[in-house]
């Protein structure tokens, strides 16, 4: 389960192996966001960036389901580690 930063981050890198583990799906991503290998690589040292390989993931339910039963996670707990990193906070509407 993410209760903290660490273990978003965690999870996001985890991300990143899953997504570069499929050839296809990682061609998506690197197409989508902009990113060479080697951004992928400096960027699971950065934050802003594992925050964007959960966005990307959050794209699609498919993906979510995919992850989640690949790396035996809750399908809800990409979408809590988002909220930990940068850029992923909800708003609070009351």
């Amino acid at each position: 389960m993410v209760f903290d930063l660490a273990s978003a981050e965690i999870l996001a890198i985890k991300a990143i192996d899953w997504i570069a583990a499929d050839n296809e799906l990682f061609e998506i991503f690197l197409g989508s966001s902009g990113a060479d290998l080697n951004d992928v690589k400096a960027g699971a040292k950065d934050n802003m960036f594992l925050g964007s390989v959960l966005d990307f993931i959050l794209m699609d339910d498919d993906w979510v389901k995919a992850f989640c039963e690949s790396k035996s996670f809750e399908f809800n707990e990409p979408f809590l580690a988002r909220q930990f990193l940068p850029g992923g906070d909800l708003p609070n509407w009351t």
